[in-house]
């Protein structure tokens, strides 16, 4: 299979660069599940960008910078913020239904977020994502250029000596899931847009399929990473045994919604702690509302909070938090009456593959975007709705940097070869190192860390790693396996990564270097070193 351009992932950014290309480039879109599996459908809250005049892209910069905990890099955070409104208006043209209001000077509801210093976040109710998602996808699947893979899962990048001798990346390795084989694809130009790895964490808001395929394939392949500690936990994730990674959309406490101690914390049931955490209380940034979170449910041996909204009336939940209102109360929870039981959750991969404002990597011909990525805009923290912005801009800014190369021919790739492995005979071997993996993660390498827990945790990552490299040289490819891999080797990066900053900073809280530093520097792993 030869194209021009082969986009791994069917999120926001996958899916801004195949329609920012399409009318001159032949393009695949290759994606594990279906096309609305990934996380990017699954977001609630919005897109932050600057749209009205009282607002600014100073302020939009430096409450971001401000988030960052002195890690962001400037130059491209401000270059992502000035780009917001082009991005918005973007999407609008595309015919995504954001929420109106016949009041704002756009025509669109503004809502704001914890860190946010004014409204400046566009949404379509309380399901941004899938708003986006839904109407993304009805042109990617109508567009004759664009042809799609789906039940698809990348193996490997496919390395090659261009013309010069200088190494390339020549396309992929995918598994077909109804035939069970792996195929080559031959492109021009890969862009990794697979999305972080939250479900290297046993709790996490993120659906099944991000297990940081792209950033350990890109690792594989040669590319430098960062930031990989910097692993944002969402404060509120629904607490209910059947509620599945369910999260509750940070717009509900900015507006209005209350944290408060649960019925089994006695005497103090139903008192706010944020006041007591932070000034900013309830608006202040997602670490800071996790940490504090974290800290009550510890100290006070809790199962969970309670986020509280329903002082707000009841048509106003209705209009703003359909879904969130819908989904508690098939739980039975009437959030109209009473309080959401809420925990921390893994949620956001700050660091990725580092790239440059084009989406360019460290090996030609291959661009990562997205959550795959790291630009240096979420620095040791991210700022709430700057993600799906930076999906617009940066693969907007890939597809352009592709557009501007002439077209060449894809160079031929050899075939997958599997001639010398078999089918697995035990794959309990697989359940149990997956399992064993995302519960040391969360124990050992959590919202508050130590260096202690950390060697540990190093210690059994080296041990399941070789487990899963015999097993993957021995036997047939499988999406457990594939996702197994992938997981060990980016559950290594984010435990180097964190061993290697002595300090603490945004997201990497440890008890060993409470404090922060004065000078602000990213960690950056490289293969090669």
């Amino acid at each position: 299979m030869k194209f021009d351009v082969a986009i791994i992932g069917a999120g926001l950014a996958g899916l801004s660069v195949a329609l920012s290309l399409a009318q001159g480039r032949k393009v695949v879109v290759i994606c594990k599940g279906g096309l609305p599996d990934g996380a990017s459908n699954w977001a609630q809250g919005g897109i932050a960008a600057v749209l009205d005049s009282g607002d600014s892209t100073a302020s939009h910069l430096a409450d971001t910078l401000d988030a960052g905990a002195g890690l962001c890099d400037e130059a491209m955070t401000r270059h992502i913020v000035e780009h917001g409104r082009e991005a918005i208006l973007w999407l609008i043209e595309q015919g995504v239904p954001f929420t109106r209001d016949a009041d704002a000077e756009l025509g669109f509801h503004l809502t704001r977020e914890g860190g946010h210093s004014a409204r400046r976040i566009i949404h379509a109710a309380d399901a941004t994502g899938h708003a986006v998602q839904a109407t993304l996808e009805q042109k990617v699947r109508s567009h004759p250029n664009i042809t799609l893979l789906e039940q698809h899962i990348a193996v490997d990048l496919i390395r090659q000596p261009d013309a010069r001798g200088r190494q390339r990346c020549a396309g992929l390795y995918a598994r077909d899931a109804a035939s069970g084989r792996v195929i080559a694809i031959a492109a021009s130009h890969t862009v990794l847009a697979t999305g972080g790895a939250g479900k290297v964490y046993l709790y996490t808001t993120n659906p099944d399929s991000a297990t940081g395929d792209g950033i350990a394939m890109a690792w594989r392949a040669g590319c430098r990473v960062a930031n990989m500690e910097f692993i944002q936990f969402h404060p509120t994730c629904l607490y209910h045994p059947y509620a599945k990674s369910f999260l509750i959309s940070e717009a509900l406490r900015g507006e209005g919604g209350l944290l408060k101690l649960p019925a089994s914390a006695g005497a103090a049931a139903g008192q706010r702690f944020m006041p007591a955490h932070d000034e900013r209380a309830e608006l202040a940034p997602r670490d800071i509302v996790a940490r504090a979170i974290d800290y009550e449910i510890k100290k006070r041996g809790l199962d969970h909070v309670d986020l509280d909204i329903s002082h707000q009336p009841a048509e106003f939940l209705k209009e703003h938090f359909p879904t969130i209102l819908a989904r508690c109360l098939e739980f039975g929870i009437d959030i109209t009456k009473q309080p959401i039981p809420v925990v921390p959750a893994a949620h956001y991969t700050c660091g990725g593959v580092v790239t440059d404002g084009a989406g360019r990597t460290d090996l030609p011909g291959l661009y990562a975007v997205g959550e795959t990525a790291c630009t240096g805009l979420h620095g040791a923290n991210r700022l709430a709705s700057n993600s799906l912005l930076e999906c617009v801009v940066l693969g907007r800014a890939a597809a352009q940097d592709i557009a501007a190369q002439p077209p060449a021919e894809p160079a031929p790739v050899p075939q997958w070869d599997e001639t010398r492995v078999t089918d697995a005979d035990e794959e309990v071997v697989i359940a149990q190192n997956w399992d064993e993996l995302r519960r040391f993660m969360w124990n050992f390498v959590g919202i508050v860390r130590t260096t202690k827990r950390l060697r540990r945790a190093r210690e059994r990552i080296r041990l399941l790693k070789s487990e899963i490299d015999e097993y993957y040289a021995s036997f047939r490819v499988t999406p457990d396996l594939l996702e197994l891999r992938n997981l060990v080797d980016v559950a290594a990066l984010i435990v180097d990564s964190a061993l290697q900053r002595h300090e603490s900073r945004g997201l990497h809280y440890s008890l060993d270097y409470p404090d922060t530093l004065p000078k602000a520097l990213p960690t950056v792993l490289s293969p090669a070193a």
